[in-house]
């Protein structure tokens, strides 16, 4: 790893405690007492007292340590000089989790892009494939992502739901706040006006058969868990979502790593059918920027499961292009 401004003059074992959560500051003295960690190629002890500068590189070696597997193929969609457009595929974090630490988005970024010190504009749900946008570095990424709303007009998603929706298209708007009595703290609940913020999707029904339907789901506003809540709460959840269908049950047993093959036969799928599809970005760099055309990224990469699902309901993988 490559010490950041952020990490300046802390000290070695204070930069290193974070990056592996589980590992308590007993466990990480022991790998320096093994030479396990260097600092510019040379071996160090705990506590030496060095303070760490900006630049410099640190490499450590955790015996046995293993993490969750996922899918590292992310591939480049769009860039210029400053920022690009990546696909994160689903069931890959995009940064640091209690689980993954070294295969997250960011990390494999920096390791085979063009672009070392990468870093997110944004964020996408763990089980949400699709387009993520980020700066080629850390000055890239503090200049837009105060920009973000003004970069990005326009923000597709595509979604397999339950049901057969009798809309065509359809403007849902609701105020969406978490619930300090829920048992996860993470879910948005739809809450009186004042209470929460106030959230908003345009969605287009693109096909359906056999009782489940492809929906589009524009966001007018950029809320937490916006379109997986606003689709439960029109009766339609997205197939595979553990929060937001079959009352959050599986999500519960995740948290406790106890999801049995039964409750998968139960979702129909190991990850939620949601997708970031398109997005417009403003054209900044336009020499007229009043007379820019948006540029337009789309991102076709479904994942496997959500093509073989398609195909099985008889929604056509064709209806996916």
């Amino acid at each position: 790893m490559t010490v950041n401004a952020q990490q300046q003059g802390l000290s070695l074992l204070a930069c290193l405690v974070p990056c592996i959560p589980y590992l308590t500051q007993e466990q990480w003295r022991a790998l320096f007492d093994q030479g396990l960690v260097k600092l510019d190629g040379l071996s160090v002890a705990a506590d030496d007292g060095l303070e760490v500068a900006q630049g410099q590189v640190i490499d450590y070696i955790v015996p046995n340590y293993q993490e969750d597997e996922v899918d590292t193929r992310w591939t480049l969609l769009w860039q210029n000089q400053h920022i690009a457009a990546v696909h994160k595929p689903a069931n890959l974090p995009v940064s640091r989790t209690t689980r993954n630490v070294y295969n997250t988005l960011i990390q494999i970024l920096r390791r085979e892009s063009p672009w070392p010190d990468a870093h997110l504009l944004h964020r996408l749900d763990l089980e949400t494939s699709g387009i993520i946008l980020i700066g080629q570095d850390n000055e890239q990424a503090k200049y837009y992502q105060p920009k973000l709303t003004q970069l990005m007009q326009c923000k597709k998603y595509r979604a397999i739901i339950h049901g057969e929706p009798n809309w065509k298209t359809l403007q849902h708007k609701s105020y969406l706040n978490t619930l300090k009595d829920s048992p996860i703290r993470c879910q948005m609940h739809g809450v009186e006006e004042g209470q929460g913020k106030l959230s908003e999707t345009h969605f287009t029904l693109l096909a359906k058969a056999n009782g489940f339907s492809l929906v589009e789901c524009e966001l007018l506003t950029g809320r937490k868990h916006q379109i997986r809540a606003h689709l439960s709460q029109l009766g339609h959840p997205i197939v595979g979502d553990k929060i937001y269908s079959n009352r959050g049950e599986f999500y519960l047993k995740r948290l406790e790593d106890a999801l049995t093959q039964a409750d998968y036969d139960t979702l129909l799928t190991d990850h939620h059918l949601l997708h970031a599809y398109e997005i417009h970005i403003n054209d900044m760099w336009a020499q007229n920027e009043d007379a820019a055309v948006p540029i337009v990224i789309r991102d076709e990469q479904y994942s496997d499961v959500w093509r073989g699902f398609a195909k099985q309901v008889g929604l056509g993988v064709e209806s996916l292009d």
